[in-house]
């Protein structure tokens, strides 16, 4: 017996923004029924779990157990020259000049997610 992940959970202030802001950066739209003031807004993946942003009213006072990796289909600098450009904020730099590392950042809400090198990257 086993359990297969539907969606992932995020908790948010701006649900329908965080929402646009992983759309943006996952190339998948928003659920298409969705508006600004929905408390709850789904997000498509072309593969893998769905996501689901929630509105709460509290914020986030600690950091996060869970964050998100990601591997651009193209190389690991332009995607997060993007994704900073898109409102993300570079909290570590952890890429090392022969290639192995990554980038940490920081989605508009704080939610911290790394950028890996793509597989291009780490064939070469």
């Amino acid at each position: 017996m086993s359990s297969v992940v539907r969606n992932v959970a995020i908790d948010c202030a701006d649900a329908y923004g965080l929402a646009c802001f992983w759309s943006e950066t996952t190339g998948t739209p928003p659920g298409p029924g969705d508006r600004p003031d929905d408390p709850e807004v789904q997000g498509t993946q072309a593969v893998g779990p769905a996501s689901r942003f929630h509105h709460v009213p509290e914020s986030r006072t600690v950091k996060n157990r869970l964050h998100l990796c990601l591997r651009p289909e193209t190389t690991r600098e332009p995607e997060v020259e993007r994704l900073l450009g898109l409102g993300a904020i570079l909290v570590t730099d952890r890429r090392e000049s022969d290639g192995p590392g990554g980038a940490v950042l920081a989605e508009p809400e704080g939610t911290g997610s790394c950028v890996l090198r793509s597989a291009s990257g780490r064939a070469a």
